[in-house]
């Protein structure tokens, strides 16, 4: 398992790189409507700053507190990510 710097900076990865792309998607699909993309950037920045919020309580009771909080990340990624790809 990966320490507490890994894991928050896989969450930061993960999550910056799907806001990104749904800068692009704004970008390359004019049509799209801000107002379907906007919730999905605030759902995001609100995942980030949760799971933030749980890595740093879980610090002192080991590595195995931090499966979850993956578990989490990529679950919520997974939603997330088919919300953006409705978009197009």
């Amino acid at each position: 398992m990966s320490s507490v710097k890994q894991l928050k900076k896989d969450i930061n990865d993960a999550i910056g790189a799907l806001i990104e792309d749904i800068y692009v998607i704004e970008l390359d699909h004019p049509n799209v409507d801000a107002k379907k993309t906007d919730p999905l950037i605030d759902a995001a920045i609100q995942l980030f700053d949760d799971l933030i919020r749980e890595v740093n309580s879980a610090k002192n009771q080991g590595k195995k507190a931090f499966v979850p909080i993956r578990e989490k990340l990529h679950s919520s990624l997974a939603k997330l990510e088919a919300d953006v790809e409705k978009l197009t």
